[in-house]
């Protein structure tokens, strides 16, 4: 089933306002993470044009290892769920996320990645692209 990228933003906006709405004591109980409007260096959320696809990936990083200067084209919500990330936003400066943080990644901007942490890092990461778009491109 593909949906049109309206569609996905409707559906994205309508999530938002339940969410902002529900109580603890609603049932199902909701324990909202992170609710935005911006990535983590200020942005306005965009989404591509295209046939709307969600990816979701697991990111696994040995202790040292980094990531490259890379972008995403694509709004990326990321839970750190173990270790420790440091993330070089260049002139919009360096943040360090540790087990437990959940944020929307910078759009379209460059930055770099290091596990600076003893363990593995592990991300549970959601892409809200399109088909035909790269959620991420190395630089």
């Amino acid at each position: 089933m593909h949906l049109h990228h309206s569609t996905l933003v409707l559906a994205f906006a309508a999530v938002t306002v339940f969410a902002s709405h529900v109580q603890a004591e609603t049932y199902p109980p909701l324990d909202v993470l992170l609710q935005t409007e911006t990535t983590i260096i200020g942005q306005q959320l965009i989404y591509p044009d295209g046939t709307a696809q969600i990816t979701v990936a697991i990111v696994s990083m040995e202790p040292g290892e980094v990531t490259g200067w890379h972008r995403h084209e694509a709004p990326l919500i990321a839970h750190i769920l173990s270790g420790e990330l440091t993330v070089d936003y260049g002139t919009d400066g360096t943040r360090v996320y540790r087990e437990g943080d959940t944020l929307v990644e910078a759009l379209g901007s460059r930055h770099n990645g290091t596990n600076t942490g003893e363990a593995i890092t592990r991300i549970f990461v959601v892409f809200a692209g399109a088909a035909d778009v790269p959620n991420t491109v190395s630089e």
